[in-house]
């Protein structure tokens, strides 16, 4: 449940600033372009890095209007979204990351110190996915040790469900930004040449304002599809790099047990 509501917080901050920063009004800009006008050579030479830096931003606010609201939205609600189960899946597979060779080790120095008992005290006080399959396989292990084995493999199958958790909607996102774009500017081509038609005549300047209007959202869509793709990317890498620690990880384990129960005997 936390994890939802920091989802939902960090879409609100994001959407709350997207919000403000979109709805500027223009009269700010036709303002500031007046008085440019009206400064003279040598203030404005004085502001030539302030203009550059607010360049980026002024563009792309100026694009977003082009492109047209009723597009873009979906598109950057997308990005969001996306962006935010993202972030919120990064520092989960992160904080699920663990030492299995120092954890093998502690385990196995319980074992010899304390027996079971004590074992299960280090699995259960450590994170990650690898600790807790080692919990459940501990505490199968008065059935025997074929019991653990058992045990160690279903409940990996259960931690690798958590893991890719939330994949779905990034690859739902990635599909969703890129086809909304294309949408829009097919939608912005039937309006273009709509204009032709009313106007009775190409003229070359509604042509090129038309199509530059609804190409902005084939390019919207298409950032967010990239952005969100080597997220997704990473994101998957992650996952079978932890598959791979929880494998390796239940052998050795196995194999301490048996040699315990050996040793025990």
């Amino acid at each position: 449940m936390k994890k939802q509501l920091a989802i939902f917080a960090l879409v609100g901050v994001l959407f709350s600033s997207t919000i403000s920063f979109a709805q500027e009004t223009p009269a700010s800009t036709d303002s500031a372009a007046t008085e440019a006008v009206e400064a003279t050579p040598e203030v404005a030479a004085t502001e030539d890095t302030t203009v550059d830096e607010e360049s980026f931003h002024e563009v792309l606010k100026d694009q977003f209007i082009a492109g047209g609201t009723t597009y873009m939205w979906p598109i950057l609600i997308c990005l969001i979204l996306g962006l935010a189960i993202s972030i919120e899946r990064i520092i989960t597979l992160n904080l699920a990351t663990t030492n299995t060779k120092k954890l093998l080790e502690s385990i196995e120095a319980a074992l010899s110190k304390g027996g079971v008992d004590e074992a299960l005290k280090v699995t259960k006080s450590t994170r990650g996915p690898v600790a807790s399959i080692f919990t459940q396989g501990l505490m199968r292990y008065h059935e025997g040790v074929d019991m653990v084995e058992k045990s160690i493999v279903s409940y990996g199958g259960v931690e690798m469900g958590r893991l890719e958790r939330g994949l779905i909607w990034i690859s739902l996102f990635i599909a969703l930004g890129p086809m909304l774009g294309f949408f829009g500017t097919v939608v912005g081509m039937v309006q273009a040449f709509a204009d032709i038609e009313a106007a009775g005549d190409i003229s070359p300047q509604i042509v090129a304002n038309g199509m530059k209007t609804a190409l902005i959202t084939t390019v919207g869509g298409l950032v967010v599809g990239m952005i969100l793709q080597v997220l997704y990317n990473y994101l998957v890498s992650k996952i079978d790099s932890l598959t791979n620690n929880m494998e390796d990880a239940s052998i050795s384990m196995v194999d301490i047990l048996v040699k315990h129960k050996l040793l025990s005997k």
